[in-house]
């Protein structure tokens, strides 16, 4: 991979789609155009996002860009790194199978189950009342 091409992942979780495009260089991340410390604010999220370059030992190797859309900020940290997870098994494939054992190539499948008729929600019925 030469320094002007991208690799490209795309991740889902929930709501959130991710677009994720790694190329090599000096470790920059980016999300959604700002530095990924100042959109996950959160020290769990940004430990989501960064999870699949610690567990390979590729943290400063390669520049992340990263476009997410819907959902909240932790179905989006989840996107990014199912993209992330993909886009470093298109560069490297022997890495694969240590981001498989850690459980980053599986996609989450758990999404919001859909309101029924005749209820109030998903599973709450309407109260009954005797009187």
């Amino acid at each position: 991979m030469t320094a002007d091409l991208f690799a490209w992942g795309t991740g889902r979780r929930k709501t959130s789609i991710a677009r994720v495009r790694i190329r090599k260089g000096t470790g920059v991340i980016v999300v959604n155009e700002r530095p990924i410390d100042r959109y996950f604010l959160s020290e769990q999220d940004r430990n989501t996002v960064l999870a699949p370059l610690q567990v390979t030992k590729v943290m400063g190797k390669y520049d992340v860009f990263a476009t997410v859309r819907g959902g909240g900020v932790a179905g989006q940290a989840g996107a990014v790194r199912l993209g992330l997870t993909r886009a470093l098994g298109a560069v490297e494939p022997p890495l694969l199978p240590k981001m498989k054992d850690e459980g980053f190539t599986t996609r989450d499948p758990r999404m919001k189950e859909r309101k029924k008729y005749g209820r109030r929600g998903a599973r709450r019925g309407v109260q009954w009342t005797k009187r």
